[in-house]
């Protein structure tokens, strides 16, 4: 069974003044571990050595309020090298790490406890303490280490397999399910149990001389209860409970006293120590806790046998002998022995609490010898079944208090159904009698005779009811699991047995489930999943599922002070009735459901929010139209947000439907099949075109060799004989500009790069590139194309590439023409003007009398004018455009190549 190691400090990288690594080797409320030097160089390390080599399986560490190391790396080893070199990296295996708390949250004002699990075997342990989180009180960027706590099992694993599956085959024949929630946490014996007295909160809580005294008074417990001694096992256990108290308040002074100390305040300091030691021998006589510690009093021992510590060997800070317990009359607020051997002799009386004293300052009950016992006897603690049963425990404490004045006017009814004997067990500040009571209760209802007057039989209910409202919110484990055991008697055995109806079932669940749902918050993990589990159970239950209640409880909009805890489980508990009733007759409506997953989308806790997705997806499975009413459109702007893009992403595989990664996979591949395809055809093309420019060469080859030139002018050309053979139409685009239309002798290749390069009116130079585009491109040019395209922007208004460090005021001006759409209008990158779509429009807007006014090639002279009578003409329909496939030469570097086309001039 795992439990506290014991360790020793081996080194560390530096420390403050008066704050040793050393520290860490104790426990207790007083305690200042471990410090790093005051502007030390990050990380420092701390270096422990365990008394034996062990298999660790908690790491618990106790950070300081504002020196905080942001992260805390965790390195085992099985041994250090000989000569001892600390930070050899390879002689140690990493385990992980931790981060914490920057407990901003807190104001700097509390100590975050930190539990590792772990499963490593090794006698080193290394802390690698990285930088610190900065606040304004860590003025000297410190880490600080206030205690840890190694929790493990000696690292022999041979008998582990056999001890398993002896623990399996004892459940099996015992019939105990580990999966059974009512056996969680009642089975201390198992291979992973871990005690609470060996977790550090115990020991910087606990006074250290009661944690010592609570330990031994364990150790009797298992003792008492491997013997079957069950009243003695129950006494102390008691006791325990009652010193746990008592420690913390002992802890608490010492830590005043420090204080005061410190302070220099010696009067008070005095004061504080006085009233320890008043306190202290007080609660030690009321407990009568030496005749406890010596064991059961039929098993007589000789009074000389020294008690031995029952602190293990290997805690070296729990060695020290256990202090004695003082007699009254011994005890002196001054002179105190500090740490005498502990004695066997019992006390020779007993104080009895005052009534007037307040429930915060009344001791433990007593649990020794009664009153009335002569000195030196001790009472017999294990007495008859009837004694047991009328003193509550054996004489532990007596009868439970008397019920006050508000009790007694706030369970009237309740006492005059059940008895005002029963009321005060549930009402005593004593758990063990708040137990005892309900249990008594469960008796009495189980054994109510089926022929009890219906009115007798709902009163009863009603009280009954009225307790396990109250028991609900009990903090003590054992008091909460025996009233749900008591609740589900009633809606399952008692009501349909003296056939109350399903009126008394609606009052059992409305003043039940409130309050379990609120214990779903609970920070105690093992009632959190009880209180959840019983109200699946109970919303499943015939008696309960046909009133429809439960799930009307779990559909309310979560609040925004509520807990994350409260949340989770609440959210959790909603997916997996869902899952089991279904929206038809249970309660669950698709209205209520989705408004409440909705409103959680929206909750600061992923959980919860993955929780309400999980929700809104099984919901769309049964409810398609109608969940889509309660969700924004599924579009662009929509699926930005990450949980609605899942949601949406969910939607489309339930429809069998590809998702939004699917469809751009999809279309990925189609247009890489695409681009292939067309690098196919531009190769296909370029092939025809080399093979079409060899034939051309061989006819003008064939036309330089004819004796008879051939006449130029096109009169001559139609004066031609009918039998003289036709100019081919590829010799067509001779001496033409493809882009405006003109045609001139002049328009040899070099004329055509020149005309290009300056005169040609549907053209123009991109004046940050050089480059020659179209007019009607250089908009997409200038955003796409141009070595300067990220300078660029594009207005939304107008359509137009604007310098990106004048957009916003461009946009923000509103000046700017708005553009039309393509199919009604061209725009004009130079003017900024719509005019009539088509390529036709271009030319008439570019090079006609009433064109475009900014369109500086039609102002400047031309330097190389187009022979006489060769003005500029229009091509036929089909050929003024450029022809798909090709090139335009490039003059001094290159003209532009349009993405949209390709030309050629023969």
């Amino acid at each position: 069974m795992p439990h506290k190691v014991g360790f020793v400090v081996v080194s560390s990288s530096g420390h403050e003044d008066g704050f040793s690594a050393r520290e860490l080797m104790i426990h207790a409320p007083t305690v200042s571990g471990w410090r790093s030097p005051r502007f030390c160089q990050f990380p420092q390390e701390i270096v422990l050595q365990m008394v034996e080599r062990c298999r660790i399986r908690k790491l618990q560490l106790l950070a300081h309020q504002y020196m905080i190391s942001s992260k805390i790396e965790f390195y085992i080893s099985e041994s250090l090298p000989d000569y001892f070199v600390p930070y050899q990296a390879e002689r140690f295996r990493r385990l992980g790490y931790v981060s914490l708390c920057d407990n901003e949250k807190t104001g700097c004002k509390a100590r975050e406890l930190k539990s590792v699990y772990v499963d490593a075997v090794g006698q080193f342990l290394k802390l690698i303490f990285h930088q610190n989180h900065l606040n304004k009180y860590n003025i000297y960027n410190q880490v600080a280490l206030v205690a840890i706590n190694i929790i493990g099992d000696p690292a022999d694993f041979s008998n582990e397999s056999n001890l398993t599956s002896r623990e399996k085959l004892m459940d099996h024949y015992l019939g105990h399910s580990p999966e059974d929630p009512a056996l969680e946490g009642t089975y201390v014996g198992r291979s992973d149990y871990i005690s609470p007295l060996d977790d550090l909160a115990f020991d910087m809580y606990q006074d250290p001389e009661v944690a010592q005294i609570i330990r031994r008074l364990d150790e009797r417990k298992r003792e008492a209860v491997q013997r079957e001694r069950y009243d003695h096992a129950k006494k102390l256990k008691q006791a325990i409970a009652d010193l746990h108290k008592v420690g913390e308040r002992l802890g608490r002074y010492e830590v005043e006293k420090r204080c005061a100390v410190e302070k220099e305040d010696y009067d008070l300091a005095k004061e504080k120590k006085q009233q320890m030691a008043c306190y202290r021998a007080q609660v030690y006589e009321q407990l009568a806790l030496h005749g406890l510690l010596q064991g059961e009093p039929e098993v007589q021992k000789p009074p000389s046998l020294p008690l031995q510590p029952l602190a293990r060997a290997s805690s070296p800070h729990c060695r020290q002998p256990v202090p004695s317990l003082p007699r009254p009359g011994e005890m002196d607020p001054e002179n105190r022995p500090t740490d005498p051997l502990l004695q066997e002799q019992p006390a020779s009386h007993v104080l009895t609490p005052s009534p007037r004293r307040s429930a915060a300052d009344q001791p433990p009950p007593a649990t020794g010898p009664s009153p009335r016992s002569p000195p030196g006897v001790s009472a017999e603690p294990e007495a008859s079944e009837a004694d047991a049963s009328d003193a509550r425990g054996g004489g532990l404490a007596g009868e439970p208090e008397p019920l006050t004045e508000k009790a007694l006017r706030e369970a009237g009814a309740t006492i005059d159904a059940l008895g005002e004997t029963l009321v005060a067990g549930a009402y005593s500040k004593t758990w063990s009698f708040r137990e005892d009571a309900l249990l008594a209760l469960y008796k009495k209802l189980t054994e109510m005779p089926a022929g009890t007057p219906k009115e007798d039989a709902k009163n009863t209910l009603r009280a009954a009811v009225f307790l396990i409202h109250r028991a609900i919110k009990d903090v003590v484990t054992s008091v909460f699991q025996v009233s749900l055991k008591l609740l589900k008697m009633l809606v399952t055995q008692y009501i349909p047995k003296h056939k109350l109806g399903k009126l008394e079932t609606a009052h059992c669940v409305e003043r039940t489930v409130p309050g379990l749902l609120a214990r779903t918050g609970d920070s105690c993990t093992r009632l959190r999943i009880a209180a959840s589990n019983f109200i699946q159970e109970l919303a499943l239950c015939e008696e309960v599922r046909a009133l429809q209640m439960v799930p009307t409880y779990l559909v309310q909009p979560l609040k925004p002070s509520c807990s994350a805890r409260l949340a989770m489980s609440q959210m959790d508990l909603l997916a997996r009735l869902l899952r089991d009733l279904g929206t038809e007759g249970t309660g669950f409506s698709v209205d209520s459901v989705m408004r409440f997953a909705v409103s959680a989308l929206e909750h600061r806790v992923y959980e919860v929010r993955e929780t309400a997705v999980r929700v809104i997806l099984d919901m769309y499975a049964q409810h398609q139209a109608l969940v889509l009413e309660f969700l924004p459109p599924d579009d662009s702007s929509t699926r930005r947000n990450l949980l609605y893009k899942t949601i949406f992403e969910g939607f489309a595989r339930i429809d069998g439907r590809p998702t939004g990664a699917e469809t751009r996979a999809q279309k990925k591949a189609a247009t890489e099949e695409a681009e292939k395809r067309k690098k196919e055809e531009i190769k296909v093309l370029q092939g025809q075109l080399a093979a079409l420019k060899e034939i051309q060469a061989e006819a003008e080859e064939k036309e330089s060799d004819a004796e008879k030139p051939r006449n130029q002018d096109s009169p001559a050309r139609k004066a031609a004989p009918p039998d003289a053979p036709e100019v081919p139409d590829s010799h067509y685009l001779d001496n033409l500009c493809i882009f405006c239309g003109e045609r001139s002798e002049a328009f040899t290749e070099e004329g055509l790069d020149l005309h290009y390069w300056k005169h040609c009116l549907m053209l123009t130079r991109c004046s940050h590139c050089r480059q020659v585009v179209e007019i009607a491109s250089l908009t997409e040019h200038l955003l796409t194309e141009c070595d300067s395209k990220e300078a660029f922007g594009k207005c939304y208004r107008c359509s137009e590439a604007v310098p990106k460090e004048e957009l916003p005021r461009h946009i923000k001006a509103k000046a700017c023409n708005p553009a039309r759409s393509e199919k009604l209008a061209n725009r004009c990158p130079l003017c900024h003007e719509n005019f009539p779509p088509g390529e036709e429009a271009w030319k008439v807007h570019l090079m006609g009398p009433s064109g475009c006014t900014m369109n500086l090639r039609r102002t400047q002279p031309k330097a190389l004018a187009p022979q006489q009578g060769k003005g500029p003409t229009v091509a036929k329909s089909g050929t003024s455009g450029p022809k798909a496939g090709s090139k335009i030469p490039t003059p001094k570097g290159g003209l532009h190549k349009s993405s949209s086309r390709t030309y050629t001039k023969r």
